[in-house]
């Protein structure tokens, strides 16, 4: 009962997770407690129930990845630069959480969700173009890579630049600082070593709003992210003893399906549906953090 309770567990996260970018320790955490508390599973401390959830979630990101990688939807330079800030936040984040309580948070962090989830739907707007339009995109985008690259300064101080070609032939063109991003990037980091979430439920608003990453680029490459964030963060919770490896190989077949299930749903889904799936599942979760936090 339990083992099959951990799998059904484990195949929700992955697929929400994946889906969405989210990492599936929203799902985890909450859900180890929750049925913990009820006698269905042996009861873990939010450590714990963290911890674990890290471990499990190196797997989810893994399995996306992969998944994503096949389809050219993850912006490595971008993940890989993000990751400069993500995963030192995410050990900071661990050693936080192993001396804080984490339901203090759940009420800010809940609003923070909900606030994120106004913000996605002021800013769902994609521009079509034509084939002319596109071809048109590529030059520029290859005219502001060169003025890029003979910008002088360290490379902190130049601009990113970066497109995308969908399905359909729409080009999105997006940029960012890398200081800002490792920055922002470091502030997710954080949040997903302290709540054991990945880290995706900041990180794919932040940068569909902040920086016009197109949605599924966002969450493809959020994937990578929490790849890298949480095998350093879950180290970190591995030397503080605060997982459950019981309840970790039970999880990890569930979620290594259900994130190649979310990966084939996403690839399908046009971009204005995900953003609007990715908002709700914001406004849940947030508004289940606020709940949990007044009761």
């Amino acid at each position: 009962m339990s083992y099959a309770l951990l799998a059904l567990i484990g195949f929700m996260a992955g697929t929400v997770g994946s889906l969405a970018g989210l990492g599936g320790g929203v799902i985890i955490v909450p859900a180890l407690l929750f049925f913990g508390a009820l006698g269905w599973l042996s009861a873990v401390t939010p450590q714990v129930a963290v911890g674990t959830s890290l471990v499990v979630i190196i797997f989810n990101g893994l399995s996306s990845t992969l998944s994503y990688m096949k389809d050219k939807m993850v912006d490595y330079r971008s993940g890989l630069l993000f990751s400069l800030g993500s995963v030192p936040g995410a050990v900071v984040g661990a050693w936080v959480n192993n001396t804080l309580s984490v339901a203090h948070f759940s009420l800010y962090f809940g609003l923070f969700l909900i606030a994120m989830s106004l913000f996605l739907a002021l800013s769902q707007k994609k521009t079509k173009r034509s084939a002319a339009e596109t071809a048109a995109a590529k030059e520029n985008e290859g005219e502001q890579t060169a003025v890029e690259q003979a910008q002088p300064g360290p490379w902190w101080r130049r601009k990113v630049v970066c497109a995308y070609t969908d399905r359909n032939g729409e080009v999105s063109v997006y940029d960012y600082q890398p200081l800002a991003a490792i920055a922002i990037a470091f502030v997710v980091g954080f949040f997903g070593g302290l709540f054991g979430i990945g880290g995706g439920s900041l990180m794919v608003p932040a940068m569909i709003v902040l920086f016009r990453f197109p949605p599924h680029v966002a969450v493809a490459t959020s994937m990578l992210m929490i790849f890298l964030s949480s095998l350093v963060g879950s180290l970190t919770h591995v030397t503080m003893g605060n997982v459950q490896w019981t309840f970790a190989l039970a999880l990890i077949p569930g979620v290594w399906i259900g994130a190649k299930t979310g990966a084939w749903i996403n690839k399908r889904m046009p971009s204005r549906t995900l953003v609007v799936v990715l908002r709700l599942v914001l406004i849940v979760l947030g508004i289940r953090l606020v709940w949990e936090s007044l009761a």
